[in-house]
C-alpha cells in the first residue's frame, strides 16, 4: 500500500516507535522556532538540560508576541532570549523583523523536513510542505538538545480541493469551510493532507493560510504537496536548493476523507466566539462594524497585503471604522514602501502596526465595549482580544478591507472586478534583522532579568492523593481562558509566581485565591480541554498553584503534552456520564493512583461516596514523567 506526504515524512524522521494505530512514535527534528511569549521558559528550561549547542539543523527564536515595551519586562526578555542564542547556536530574529511563521516560511522553512515550534500555529510550514508541529516549550527544548520528539501515530485525512476559487472568494474561505465541516475537535490526532486538482491554482502564501488554520480543527498537522508552485516561491526567495518534490502515493490510504468544491466557496465568517461557528457573510447580513484589523501569521502575506492596497486605492476607510494593517515581515513592509502599496494603504485611513502578531495576541488594538471587530486572523475566542465583550468575526482580507470602506460587513464581490495580483519573481532579500550564533560561544553572557524567575518543577507522584474539586468548567475550554494573554499581562510569561494570580480569571475569578486556599487540588472539564494555544504556562501556572490532576471529557493534543511534562496528570472520564456527578469543591480522592498509573490501568477516582474510573491515556515514556512529577525529573532519572 502507498504512503501520504505526512507518512513519508515520518518515516524518514521515525527514530522510535511503529507508525501503527494506538502507537507513540518518536520523530527527528530538523528545525525549531520559538517565539517571546513562550520563548523565555523554553530557554530557561534547555538551560536546565545542561546542553552546550543547539543538535538541530536549524533552531531561530523569534521576537514578535510581547514587542509593546511599556516597562522594562519585555525588554529584558528579549535580551535574555538573544543572549541565550548567542550562546547556544540559534538564529535570533529581532522585533520588526516580522512575524515568525511568515518569516520561517520565507528564510528558514523546506519541505520534507520537520520543524516544531513553541506556537500552536507552527503548521504554518505546512504550505510549503514541511510537516510542522505546534508543541510546548519543554518540547522544543528538548528536540532542540538532540532529543526525539513523541506524537501519537496520527490518523490520516485526506481534504480533496476541486475547482478554481472564483474573484473576492479567498484561501480564508477554504479553511473556514473544512472548520464548518469538520468542528473544532474534528482533527484532533489527525494530519490533515490537501489534495486534488484544486491545490494547483492556490499559492504558497493561500496554503500556508490553509494549513495555519488547521491548529484550529485540533489538527497535529497539515501539509499541502510540495510541487512546482512550491519550487517558484523558494526560488523567489533565492532559496530553490532546498526544494524537493513531494506528494502522496496513488494508492495511499486515509482513514477520514472530505472534499471542497473551491468554484462553490463563497465569502465566508467565522461567528464569535468560535473559529467553527461558520456562515456565509450573505447570510450574517450587513451588520454595522466597529473596527477592522488585518494581518497576523494567518492573512500577512505579500498576496494578501496587496489585495488589500487595491481595494482600498482611492477611497477612503468609513468614518465609524478603525482599520489597522500589520504587514507579515519585513520583507512583506519593505516590498508594499517600494512599489506605492503602503501609500496607498496609509492614504485611504488605515493605521500601520508594526510587523507583529499584534492585535491577534491581544497586544493592543482591542475593540470598544461590545464592539463588532472583523479580523483577518486565526481565533476568535472570547475576551482574546482584551475586550470581554467584543464581537469578534474572522473573514478574509478581501472582506475585511471592503467592510472597513462601508461601515458594514459586506460580501466584496459587490466591489465590481477583482484586482489580479501576481506572486513575485524575486523576493527582496534583507537578513539584516536576524543575528547569527556566536563564534566564540564561551565568550557570551546570558542575561538576567529581574522578572526572569525559575520554572516550577513537579514532585514523584504519591501513592495516593486526596484534594478538593478546585473548578467546574464546561466543553472548549481554551489556552485564553486558563490563562489570558494581551499588552497588561504577556509580560509576565517569565514570572510564572505573578502569573499565577490571573489563572482562569476571566472563567472564575476566585480561582486563584481558591486553588491558594486549598493547596492545589483537581480541575474537572469538559470536551476538548485546552485547545488553542500551545502556552505551557497553561500547564505550568497550575502546577505552580498545586493542580495535581485535570479530570475531563477530553483533552485538545498540545495542553495534554504539556500536562504530562509538567506531572500534572490528565484523566479522563471512563464514563462521561460521570462529570454530573462532580461539583465544586468536592472532595475526590484517587486511592491507589501511582500504582495504577505505574501498571498501566485505569484510575480510581472517588467523590462524594461514589466510586468511578478514568482513564489516563498516555504512552510508556508519559507514564514514567508522569510518576517522577514532569519529563525533565524523568529524563534526569534517566540521565544517571
Amino acid at each position: 500500500m502507498g504512503m501520504t506526504i505526512a507518512q513519508k515524512i515520518l518515516k524518514a524522521h521515525l527514530v522510535d516507535g511503529e507508525m501503527a494505530p494506538g502507537q507513540e512514535i518518536g520523530l527527528r527534528i530538523d528545525q525549531t522556532l520559538t517565539q517571546d511569549a513562550t520563548g523565555t521558559m523554553a530557554y530557561l528550561q534547555f538551560e536546565a538540560m545542561g546542553v552546550g549547542q543547539v543538535k538541530t539543523e536549524r533552531s531561530v527564536a523569534y521576537i514578535d508576541h510581547n514587542t509593546l515595551q511599556s516597562g522594562f519586562e519585555n525588554a529584558d526578555d528579549h535580551k535574555y532570549i538573544g543572549s541565550v542564542a548567542k550562546k547556544h547556536g540559534i538564529y535570533y530574529s529581532k522585533a520588526g523583523n516580522g512575524i515568525c511563521h511568515q518569516v520561517h516560511l520565507e528564510r528558514f522553512g523546506a519541505p520534507g523536513k520537520t520543524l516544531i515550534g513553541s506556537d500552536s500555529h507552527t503548521p504554518t510550514g505546512g504550505g510549503i510542505g514541511m510537516l510542522a508541529f505546534g508543541a510546548g516549550g519543554l518540547d522544543v527544548a528538548v528536540a532542540m538538545g538532540g532529543g526525539a520528539y513523541y506524537i501519537p501515530y496520527p490518523k490520516m485525512v485526506r481534504v480533496t480541493l476541486t475547482g478554481k476559487l472564483s474573484p473576492w472568494v479567498s484561501a480564508k474561505d477554504v479553511i473556514l469551510e473544512v472548520l464548518r465541516q469538520m468542528t473544532v475537535k474534528g482533527g484532533v490526532g489527525k494530519i490533515v493532507e490537501y489534495a486534488g486538482e484544486g491545490v494547483k491554482t492556490l499559492s504558497v502564501p493561500e496554503r500556508a493560510t490553509i494549513t495555519n488554520m488547521g491548529a484550529e480543527l485540533g489538527a497535529t498537522t497539515s501539509v499541502f504537496p510540495s510541487d512546482e508552485k512550491t519550487r517558484q516561491f523558494l526560488e523567489a526567495q533565492g532559496r530553490g536548493d532546498v526544494w524537493v518534490e513531494l506528494s502522496s502515493d496513488p494508492d495511499a490510504a486515509y482513514d477520514e476523507e472530505y472534499t471542497v468544491d473551491l468554484s462553490a466557496l463563497e465569502p465566508l465568517a467565522a461567528m464569535p466566539h468560535m473559529p467553527d461557528n461558520v456562515k456565509k457573510v450573505t447570510e450574517i447580513g450587513q451588520i454595522k462594524v466597529n473596527q477592522c484589523c488585518i494581518g497576523s501569521c494567518t492573512n500577512s502575506s505579500y498576496h494578501d497585503m496587496m489585495k488589500v492596497a487595491a481595494i482600498l486605492k482611492g477611497k477612503t476607510v468609513h468614518p465609524d471604522v478603525s482599520l489597522t494593517i500589520s504587514p507579515g515581515s519585513k520583507q512583506v513592509l519593505g516590498m508594499l514602501a517600494e512599489n506605492g502599496a503602503l501609500a496607498d494603504i496609509i492614504a485611504a485611513g488605515a493605521r500601520i502596526l508594526e510587523c507583529a502578531c499584534g492585535p491577534c495576541i491581544g497586544m493592543g488594538q482591542s475593540p470598544e465595549s461590545a464592539g463588532v471587530s472583523l479580523r483577518t486572523f486565526n481565533r476568535n475566542f472570547e475576551g482574546r482580544s482584551g475586550t470581554q465583550d467584543a464581537q469578534i468575526y474572522l473573514v478574509s482580507p478581501e472582506v475585511a478591507a471592503a467592510s472597513a470602506l462601508t461601515g458594514v460587513l459586506t460580501d466584496p464581490r459587490t466591489l465590481g472586478d477583482m484586482p489580479e495580483i501576481a506572486m513575485p519573481g524575486h523576493f527582496p532579500i534583507n537578513d539584516n534583522l536576524i543575528v547569527l550564533p556566536a563564534e566564540n560561544p564561551d565568550e557570551v553572557e546570558v542575561q538576567r532579568g529581574p522578572n526572569i524567575k525559575p520554572f516550577p518543577l513537579g514532585k514523584e507522584l504519591e501513592e495516593s492523593y486526596t484534594g478538593k474539586v478546585v473548578l467546574k468548567t464546561g466543553d472548549n475550554i481554551t489556552t485564553d481562558h486558563i490563562l489570558p494573554a494581551g499588552a497588561k499581562l504577556l509580560p509576565y510569561r517569565s514570572n510564572v509566581p505573578y502569573y499565577s494570580n490571573y489563572c482562569f480569571i476571566n472563567v472564575d475569578p476566585e480561582f486563584p485565591a481558591r486553588c491558594k486556599g486549598q493547596g492545589g487540588g483537581i480541575i474537572v472539564g469538559g470536551a476538548n480541554y485546552g485547545q488553542g494555544s500551545s502556552r505551557e504556562h497553561a500547564a505550568l501556572v497550575p502546577l505552580y498553584l498545586g493542580v495535581k490532576a485535570v479530570l475531563c471529557k477530553s483533552f485538545a493534543r498540545i495542553h495534554k503534552a504539556n500536562l504530562v511534562n509538567s506531572g500534572i496528570l490528565p484523566l479522563t472520564f471512563a464514563d462521561p456520564a460521570d462529570y454530573d456527578a462532580v461539583s465544586l469543591l468536592d472532595e475526590i480522592s484517587l486511592p491507589n493512583v501511582r500504582e495504577e498509573i505505574a501498571n498501566g490501568r485505569q484510575v480510581t477516582v472517588v467523590c462524594g461516596g461514589k466510586t468511578f474510573m478514568a482513564d489516563c491515556d498516555v504512552s510508556d515514556r508519559q507514564r514514567g514523567a508522569l510518576l517522577a512529577g514532569g519529563t525533565l525529573n524523568y529524563a534526569k532519572q534517566h540521565a544517571k
